[in-house]
C-alpha cells in the first residue's frame, strides 16, 4: 500500500502582492503542508497552476511554502505555470533535470510507478497531448506492463458537466490519452487539476479523480458551510492493481494555528 497527498491549483502570487488573495494562498498551502507532514505520505504530487503569473519571485515564495515537506515532492506544469522558472526554481529536483520540451516522467522508486504528464503549451490555456507526448505514454507504459501505474495530468482529458467541456484545444488529443491508458491495463488511476472541482469518473477503464484547488478562493462544488472556508487536499491509498481509495482531507484549525508558526 502506498500513499500518496495530492496538492493543486495553488495560484500562489508575488509576495509583494496587494491582492487580499496572496496572503489568503499563501496560507492555505502552509496549511496542508503542515497537515501533509502529519499523515506522512509516501509521496506528494502537485498537479499545476502552483503559481499565478510565472514570475520568479512567485516560485521563490512557492519553494519556501514547499519547503518544510517531509516527502519526496513531484510537480507537474499547469496552463499558469512557466516551464522555465518552475524548472530554475525546483533545480535540485532530478526527475525535472532530464525534461526538455515537455515536463513529464516516470518515477520508479515506489511500489506503485508515477507518472507525470505534461499537457501544457506556452500562451495556451487548454491542454495538449500532442504526437510527440502521446509516443512518449506509450512508450514509458509499454515498458513496464506488469507495474501498477498512477498517472497525473493538469488539464482533465473528459468533459466535466457544463463547467469544463472541451478542456483539450484538439479533442482528439484527449482521445489519444484515454486511447493509450485504455491499452495498458496496469494504469489504476488519473489525477488531475485544473478544474478546481471535486470530481471522480470512470476513464479510460480505470478511475480519474479531480481535486478542488488548494486556493480556496477559486475553488468550485464545495459546500462553505461545512468547510468554513479551510483548505483540503487529498489523500490517496494506492492499493496495487486493486485501485485507489481517496480521501478529501480539510485542514483543521490546529493545524492551521500549528501551520501558522
Amino acid at each position: 500500500q502506498l500513499l500518496i497527498a495530492q496538492i493543486s491549483d495553488t495560484h500562489i502570487l508575488p509576495p509583494t502582492s496587494d491582492q487580499p488573495a496572496a496572503s489568503l494562498r499563501a496560507d492555505c498551502l502552509r496549511r496542508c503542508v503542515a497537515d501533509i507532514n502529519r499523515q506522512r505520505p509516501d509521496a506528494v504530487i502537485f498537479t499545476g497552476d502552483t503559481v499565478q503569473h510565472g514570475s520568479p519571485d512567485e516560485y521563490a515564495l512557492l519553494r519556501e511554502l514547499l519547503a518544510p515537506l517531509e516527502g519526496p515532492l513531484y510537480l507537474v506544469p499547469g496552463n499558469r505555470d512557466s516551464k522555465e522558472a518552475l524548472q530554475a526554481a525546483f533545480s535540485d529536483h532530478p526527475y525535472l533535470a532530464g525534461c526538455s520540451d515537455f515536463l513529464h516522467y516516470a518515477v520508479e522508486g515506489h511500489s506503485v510507478r508515477l507518472v507525470a504528464i505534461d499537457s501544457t503549451l506556452a500562451g495556451e490555456r487548454k491542454g495538449r497531448f500532442c504526437a510527440r507526448r502521446q509516443a512518449w505514454l506509450d512508450s514509458v507504459l509499454a515498458a513496464q506492463p506488469d507495474r501498477p501505474t498512477l498517472l497525473f495530468i493538469h488539464h482533465p482529458p473528459f468533459d466535466v458537466g457544463d463547467h469544463y467541456v472541451g478542456g483539450y484545444r484538439r479533442p482528439e488529443e484527449a482521445d489519444a490519452l484515454a486511447n493509450i491508458a485504455g491499452r495498458h491495463p496496469q494504469v489504476i488511476g488519473l489525477l488531475c487539476g485544473h478544474v478546481h472541482w471535486p470530481v471522480e469518473v470512470r476513464w479510460a477503464g480505470t478511475e480519474a479523480r479531480i481535486m478542488p484547488s488548494v486556493a480556496v478562493d477559486v475553488r468550485k462544488g464545495i459546500d462553505e458551510t461545512e468547510a468554513g472556508g479551510r483548505p483540503i487536499y487529498l489523500l490517496h491509498r494506492l492499493l496495487g492493481e486493486t485501485g485507489i481509495v481517496s480521501e478529501s482531507r480539510m485542514v483543521d484549525n490546529q493545524t492551521a494555528a500549528d501551520g501558522g508558526q
